[in-house]
């Protein structure tokens, strides 16, 4: 098989690179080495910023996100006591986020490939990237006991951490830059109405929690737990209990409580490589990135790279210019460490570090009056939750 470009991995970053190649007139092949099924099964994030709204509406396919997403204007930061709201359309002159669940992104890309002709082949085993280093790279996958071969001109790697793509690039080429958070996220997802009409973020001796949602009659929410810690040892009442204490007076009271549809612990890092183009290998989306949750930057950290990187193939491919993928990289990893910074400073604001002792709390505690008090420093918080200009 040959394609003009070979895409792996069919999260939303390579279905959105994907359809935004085939209606340029782009040939791109996506492969997944999961199933379908497994990949909508995926929970991931919520929160759109107007980037990946844009993405989904340019390709005709927002019309669902519209009738069922919820447009949110603002947010809060709690400390245990009272809410904090940040009016991120007033202090932004109107920007705003979407509350659509990232399955339902995935869930829009898959259902509209076949009929855009963008070919996606699943539960492609064993996939290897060879000549990298050329014009002519290709992708070898085991399918049905057989194996295959795509060759393209480009490789777009947009298969998360854990995939092959940013392993191919040599040592001597790529630097990786990480920190690994001591606790992770117990999240639950119950359909339950949500507890507020917006997200709060919440600072509490117990630890960080979080209230979001996936629509009206089904809720989000996560807590810090250790890193080792047994997803057994909480019941849903327990889970419940802490979540009502840790919100806060005034949102946990209006917590409603129900069986939990998942619970699961996910591990927090910041992670960056560098750089995101290596020859005819282009990295996009968890392949170069990760980003703790709090903020909500880790989907759309990946539309912006799709954004860039699909801009550099059309003019590629229509007018033989090569800036575009001569400068992807640069281009991409300078919005990528500003999304870093400011999801590491939400992080460090507010979750408990076991190091940090009581002085660490005191800075969080004052941080957090500051921001209160302070329009300035709300307006820097909400101009990067909304999402820093391409």
């Amino acid at each position: 098989m040959k394609t003009d470009v070979a895409i792996i991995g069919a999260g939303p970053a390579g279905l959105m690179l994907g359809h935004l190649l085939r209606q340029q007139g782009i040939g791109a092949v996506v492969v997944e080495r999961q199933s379908a099924d497994y990949v909508l099964g995926r929970i991931r994030a919520g929160v759109l910023e107007q980037v990946t709204v844009d993405i989904l509406n340019e390709l005709g396919l927002g019309n669902r996100m519209k009738q069922e997403g919820l447009p949110h204007e603002g947010f809060f930061l709690a400390d245990g006591e009272r809410l904090i709201h940040i009016d991120i359309a007033e202090l932004t002159g109107g920007s705003k986020v979407m509350v659509y669940g990232q399955t339902e992104v995935t869930r829009d890309l898959m259902d509209a490939a076949k009929d855009r002709d963008l070919e996606v082949v699943y539960e492609a085993k064993d996939v290897a990237l060879h000549e990298i280093d050329t014009e002519r790279p290709y992708l070898t996958y085991q399918k049905d006991g057989q194996e295959h071969r795509i060759d393209a001109r480009f490789i777009a790697g947009c298969d998360g951490f854990h995939g092959p793509s940013r392993k191919a690039i040599p040592d001597s080429v790529g630097k990786t830059f990480e920190r690994v958070y001591p606790f992770g996220w117990l999240g639950i997802l119950s359909d339950v109405p949500p507890c507020n009409d917006e997200l709060i973020y919440a600072n509490h001796s117990n630890g960080f929690a979080l209230a979001s949602m996936r629509s009206q009659t089904r809720s989000r929410y996560y807590i810090q737990v250790p890193l080792d810690e047994k997803i057994e040892n909480w019941s849903d009442d327990r889970l419940w209990d802490e979540l009502s204490i840790r919100l806060g007076p005034e949102a946990g009271s209006r917590i409603t409580r129900g069986p939990a549809l998942e619970k699961s612990i996910a591990p927090l890092r910041s992670f960056v490589f560098e750089p995101m183009r290596y020859k005819s290998l282009f990295l996009a989306g968890d392949a170069a990135h990760i980003v703790p949750p709090t903020g909500a930057k880790g989907l759309n950290l990946a539309s912006s790279d799709v954004a860039y990187l699909s801009r550099a193939f059309v003019s590629f491919f229509q007018d033989s210019k090569t800036d575009g993928i001569d400068t992807y990289s640069q281009t991409a990893l300078a919005r990528v460490w500003k999304s870093e910074r400011f999801s590491w400073s939400l992080t460090s604001l507010m979750h408990r570090f076991p190091d940090d002792g009581e002085f660490g709390r005191r800075m969080q505690v004052s941080e957090l009056d500051y921001i209160a008090s302070s329009r300035a420093a709300q307006t820097a918080i909400a101009e990067n939750y909304v999402g820093l200009p391409l």
